[in-house]
């Protein structure tokens, strides 16, 4: 499938800004499931500097300096994808226990180094506390191979949260969003990899665009879709993966997305912008500004389906 993206961000400020550095993570992701075929990038006012560096995890950061006074910024981001249909497996049969994994990611001195265990650790976003392993054990049951302990861990939190734009915001705790069962997609995702985390299992957040179709009869509104989010978990394998969507893996496991928000696999509806420990990781937009002490933020994002080409 050919995607087309259009994110936009406007920044309206008061009183002026008189400077501002600002990084992004708006250049899509070329992995297994996707390849990026174009990406543009417009800025205005006209940054002084810019440019692109990879960050730990593979993610593309774009730096960009602003030395003028502004009252506004806007940053375009414009990209189209191919994306592929990769037919699903058997989950179960594709993976370790889940008791397995967790003893391969116990520290033991002298051990093979694996990057996946950067992923097992609390991060900013995403604490370490008892709440989430006790939401996760009824899918970690003894024995059970962990995609289809995730797969079930994620149904659970689709059925037992409720999706409420207005419960949470960008800087809502995940252990916050748990107690009150409602949030986002973010909230979603960061509860998914709290969880699993706290079973002593890597997983890590992935931010990116979902396809959304309108209503019957209704035409694409511009600017009316959103970023999205979900977990990745990481899964040494006990056999051939069969298939699967997979990221690229380390070793002899690969990474599974799970999306708990609409309780599914990622298809080639779905395009990755990053990954990384948690939303902080991999946020759209951030930066240090001066001046600019109130500010209204707007974002608009549109995913369109291109004709394939003959």
């Amino acid at each position: 499938m050919l995607l087309h993206l259009v994110h936009e961000t406007r920044y309206a400020y008061s009183p002026t800004v008189e400077s501002a550095h600002h990084v992004l993570h708006l250049k899509p992701a070329s992995h297994a499931g996707q390849q990026l075929l174009s990406h543009q990038l417009t800025i205005s006012p006209q940054p002084a500097q810019m440019h692109e560096l990879p960050d730990v995890y593979g993610n593309t950061r774009t730096f960009f300096s602003l030395h003028t006074p502004h009252e506004e910024l806007t940053v375009v981001a414009e990209s189209v994808v191919s994306t592929l249909a990769v037919p699903e497996a058997s989950l179960a049969s594709a993976g370790l226990a889940w008791e397995q994994v967790r003893e391969q990611f116990r520290y033991q001195a002298g051990g093979a180094y694996d990057s996946a265990c950067e992923f097992v650790f609390a991060s900013p976003y995403v604490p370490r506390d008892e709440a989430f392993a006790e939401f996760a054990r009824p899918s970690f049951t003894p024995g059970r191979p962990l995609p289809e302990a995730a797969q079930h861990l994620m149904a659970r939190i689709h059925t037992e949260m409720t999706y409420d734009s207005d419960s949470t915001d960008v800087g809502t705790p995940a252990l916050e969003a748990l107690q009150l069962r409602k949030g986002v997609c973010q909230d979603f995702a960061h509860i998914m990899v709290a969880c699993c985390r706290s079973m002593g299992v890597p997983a890590r957040y992935v931010s990116g665009y979902l396809l959304t179709n309108p209503a019957p009869g209704q035409p694409r509104l511009i600017g009316s879709d959103a970023s999205h989010a979900w977990a990745s978990v990481y899964c040494p394998l006990a056999s051939d993966a069969g298939g699967m969507r997979l990221a690229a893996g380390q070793n002899a496991g690969v990474w599974l997305d799970f999306d708990p928000t609409n309780n599914r696999a990622p298809g080639e509806d779905y395009v990755t912008l990053a990954t990384g420990r948690d939303f902080l990781d991999v946020s759209p937009m951030r930066g240090v500004i001066r001046g600019g002490a109130r500010h209204v933020l707007d974002v608009a994002v549109t995913v369109t389906p291109l004709p394939e080409p003959d």
